[in-house]
């Protein structure tokens, strides 16, 4: 039998919270939409950082997060659209460029990426 977990998402890009029930083997941004819950996303891969949130309690299993540095998941970084919860969960929507700058900042504009990916040299 498939463990549920009680997930609080705190959206501040609208200032609502949302919570929902979320099978362990479900992607948490997946079941909110089952539920009308809108969420920030976009490409659904784990490879960007639309649907990017900081968790506040709780653990989180995210082995499809691509688009988020080791660095960044250790901070308590996460991607909804590739993420499933563990334990009960409270998180919060980041703003994406936000996201992106703590995570690219330090390559771009600064002539340090040498070849491939910055998350390459992590």
């Amino acid at each position: 039998m498939v463990q549920t977990h009680t997930v609080k998402v705190h959206n501040r890009q609208t200032g609502v919270s949302h919570t929902l029930q979320v099978p362990e083997d479900r992607y948490i941004l997946h079941t909110g939409e089952n539920h009308g819950i809108e969420l920030p996303f976009s490409c659904r891969n784990g490879a960007c950082t639309t649907c990017a949130v900081r968790v506040i309690s709780g653990e989180i299993y995210q082995p499809e997060a691509i688009g988020l540095s080791p660095d960044l998941r250790r901070q308590g970084y996460a991607l909804l659209c590739v993420s499933y919860a563990r334990s009960d969960l409270e998180v919060e929507t980041q703003d994406e460029d936000e996201v992106y700058e703590l995570q690219f900042g330090r390559f771009f504009g600064k002539g340090k990426v040498k070849a491939g990916l910055p998350l390459d040299e992590d």
